[in-house]
């Protein structure tokens, strides 16, 4: 069903973003436009003539500009419904003007909540009461009005009442929808603020999600499994949802998942840094003087689990880097990276192999993180918890054996320490001068992960260091690792048997470190 004929718009909107454009277009098509203070001199700065609402209603803008639109002559002219003979007759009675368009964006409280320097009265300021009363009058009204609450809406407005004077029932619908899910949001925004300025809880008492589908992904885990992506409003800093790709077909659910870990693994890694990741865990990592280094030598660390991979890199990748990366026999399916030369994506977008599959993913500088919450549904709700980003500083660590481990082993030490915490618990790593060569993930006994991560390590388990998410409670995997030739040892501590563990690595002459700290990734 067409609606009317759109003859008034009415505007106020605080982001005035394609606002003059939009308006200049509305005018030409024969549309009369009423607006509020601020927005009517914006639009008559550029001689776009805007009736003042404050005329029209003959009530004054008042209470510092916090009483504007809420007056009958307005929400009469937005909730009429023009197939009603008693809704017609009524606004007619009273004067009231019909309203076809209503254009409103909300005041900014999520940009204003989010400075460092907000006070309260700030916030409290930044609560739009008008304009989300509009917008939900206008979205209820969708029969008959046409409602916009973001500039990315208008061309498709403008185009279809300059072609027909009118808008389509179809787009008024997808507009009321996105109105109200904008309203929604809005007010999660404030009560979440409201919440944590107000209540003494942690954790408030309801958490709305509000997310917005991005993109439809071919499918998900599997292909019988259909999955979308969705983007958050949340500031995550550098993120795979908003970063920009380079190269490559369409990222897929698995995809999304292993270059996200990469992500958050490689931004914790010392100097040049190269993570390699399958099936969400680390099967390399390294940190070296470059870049083409660290990378020759994570792949290295399990060459044969690193083929059909995803790499993490926290340095632009260069034309050195591009070269190891496309060394025979080696198949990378995405490369995650603050940015790429133009060199590098030449090599790696034209080279047998590769041209066809690698995708590029420029996400931008890695100097913030995100440090926020996270969710993970489970059958009947959610579970919520601190984002595991806590630092665990080498100087609040404690030497426990009576070896003390020597410079270059308590560096392998950091770099073991940095990279284990994001390995499957169970988790066990090995690690020779900062780069990986042992990974045992996912298992359900300690001993069994330790087992598997000498196993991938061979002949470099000899001279490594040995890091676990966790405490040892049986000496029987210091007994495998000094079999294998492990000379230092780094995890929490905590056990009940910390002291026939600390035992064992005396016995062994190894060195074993307590971080106080453990991480589980479950």
């Amino acid at each position: 069903m067409d609606g009317p004929r759109v003859r008034r718009a009415l505007i106020s909107v605080s982001n005035k973003l394609g606002l003059v454009d939009f308006a200049r277009g509305l005018v030409s098509a024969g549309v009369e436009i009423y607006s509020t203070g601020g927005t009517r001199r914006h639009l008559e700065s550029d001689q776009i003539a805007a009736r003042e609402i404050a005329d029209y209603t003959g009530f004054p803008e008042m209470l510092g500009g916090r009483l504007k639109t809420l007056h009958p002559k307005v929400f009469g002219g937005i909730l009429c419904r023009f197939d009603c003979e008693e809704d017609v007759t009524a606004i007619e009675e009273f004067g009231i003007c019909g309203f076809e368009l209503v254009v409103v964006n909300l005041y900014p409280f999520e940009a204003t909540v989010a400075r460092e320097d907000v006070t309260p009265t700030d916030a409290i300021e930044q609560i739009d009461i008008g304009g989300p009363s509009l917008v939900r009058a206008a979205a209820k009204n969708h029969a008959f009005v046409t409602v916009a609450t973001n500039p990315e809406q208008y061309s498709s407005i403008l185009d279809q009442i300059s072609a027909q004077s009118r808008t389509t029932l179809e787009l008024r619908q997808r507009l009321a929808a996105e109105a109200f899910v904008r309203t929604a949001q809005y007010d999660q925004a404030i009560s979440e603020y409201l919440g944590k300025q107000f209540r003494d809880d942690e954790f408030l008492p309801t958490i709305h999600l509000a997310l917005r589908r991005k993109n439809v992904l071919r499918y998900g885990e599997n292909p019988h499994q259909r999955a979308a992506l969705y983007a958050s409003d949340s500031d995550g800093g550098a993120n795979l949802v908003s970063a920009r790709q380079r190269h490559g077909k369409e990222l897929s659910f698995n995809n999304l998942l292993d270059l996200d870990s990469a992500l958050v693994i490689v931004r914790s890694l010392p100097d040049c840094a190269t993570v390699v990741v399958k099936h969400n865990n680390p099967c390399g990592a390294a940190s070296a003087e470059t870049l083409s280094e660290s990378a020759a030598r994570a792949i290295e660390g399990d060459p044969v689990s690193a083929f059909g991979s995803v790499l993490g890199f926290n340095h632009p990748v260069d034309t050195r880097t591009a070269e190891v990366l496309t060394e025979p026999n080696r198949f990378i399916e995405a490369i995650v990276a603050p940015d790429f030369e133009d060199g590098a994506v030449q090599i790696l977008t034209t080279r047998p192999k590769w041209k066809n599959n690698v995708r590029l993913v420029q996400v931008g500088g890695l100097d913030e993180r995100f440090d926020g919450r996270q969710y993970r549904n489970i059958a009947g709700g959610f579970l919520v918890q601190d984002a595991d980003h806590c630092e665990d500083p080498p100087d609040t660590w404690k030497v426990v054996t009576q070896r003390h481990p020597t410079d270059k082993q308590m560096e392998d030490l950091r770099f073991a320490w940095s990279v284990v915490r994001h390995v499957k618990s169970n988790a066990i790593l090995l690690a020779r001068e900062r780069a990986v060569c042992g990974v045992g993930a996912g298992q359900m006994s300690r001993i069994d992960s330790a087992s598997i991560a000498i196993h991938k390590a061979g002949s470099s388990a000899a001279g490594s260091v040995m890091g676990s998410d966790a405490f040892f409670p049986f000496a029987d995997s210091i007994d495998l690792a000094a079999k294998a030739g492990v000379t230092a040892i780094i995890q929490p501590g905590g056990s009940r048997r910390d002291d026939e563990v600390i035992a064992a690595c005396d016995e062994h002459d190894m060195t074993m470190v307590f971080t106080g700290r453990r991480h589980f990734r479950h």
